[in-house]
């Protein structure tokens, strides 16, 4: 069976109109992200936190892990009471002090049991994620966040390159050959000097440049394709896909297909 991509969110930190916050469900079992809505984004698709066996951070913006308390909360007192689950959070190490300090602020008193029960650190840059593979690298992002990207490949030989938060990169230009997908982040418009995300400009390089391979566009900057005010969504190359929140993607090596849109989500 084909591995699958939902779409919890494809928004950048502002959540622009029709986008919560940037966040991937493999298999509907394994999390990239956890950021401060993610409550919200599972219940819009109907899954529950109890059903996440992994999560995968990528860098330390509140944007992406503010979210790890209310994960936790809401396996303790809501959906696995009975603590019939782990939590197997992968990781940088520098990274394990840093989420337990956002869980004490967030629910003093309240999470130091479940975290000491009922979560695993794992700080490998190479490890198991139920049933894919995966490798993390360094990207080009604010360095004090220790940012990173995650090379996956599931058991059948599909390869997903989720590059997390970045600017155009070396470590990403390696790695996007050997990839039948790129999830690739759009986190500012055009014109704004910062080196830290990508711009349409830059998506539109990687895209024409490695013209046979799929780029999934992520974090974005633009509203969502329904929206009449924000950011317009750029004009992209043909082998670009702008994601929306709500979409569940069939992950084939032989290509990508939709299998479920927003408007399809809601009846």
């Amino acid at each position: 069976m084909a591995s699958m991509l939902r779409v919890l969110g494809s928004g950048n930190a502002f959540c622009p109109p029709g986008r919560l916050h940037s966040c991937m469900l493999l298999d509907e079992k394994i999390l990239i992200d956890a950021p401060p809505t993610i409550l919200l984004q599972l219940q819009k698709n109907h899954i529950s936190s109890s059903q996440i066996t992994d999560l995968l951070i990528t860098h330390w913006h509140g944007d992406h892990v503010f979210g790890l308390p209310f994960l936790l909360l809401d396996r303790q007192f809501i959906s696995d009471r009975n603590g019939n689950s782990k939590l197997r959070i992968h990781l940088h190490p520098n990274g394990i002090e840093r989420m337990k300090e956002i869980c004490s602020l967030a629910f003093p008193n309240t999470l130091e049991q479940i975290i000491e029960d009922r979560v695993e650190w794992i700080v490998d840059d190479n490890g198991h994620a139920n049933g894919w593979d995966y490798e993390r690298f360094i990207v080009k992002h604010t360095p004090e966040t220790d940012p990173h990207g995650y090379l996956l490949r599931d058991s059948r030989g599909f390869v997903l390159l989720h590059t997390g938060d970045s600017g155009p990169c070396e470590t990403i230009d390696q790695r996007i050959p050997i990839s039948n997908a790129v999830l690739l982040e759009m986190g500012v418009p055009n014109g704004d000097n910062f080196p830290y995300h990508h711009t349409p400009r830059d998506i539109i390089e990687a895209a024409e440049k490695q013209n046979e391979k799929q780029f999934l566009i992520t974090h974005s900057f633009a509203s969502g394709k329904e929206e009449k005010i924000g950011f317009d969504m750029p004009a992209l190359p043909r082998n670009t896909i702008q994601i929306e929140d709500g979409e569940l993607y069939n992950l084939e090596v032989s290509g990508i297909t939709i299998l479920q849109s927003p408007s399809e989500r809601r009846h």
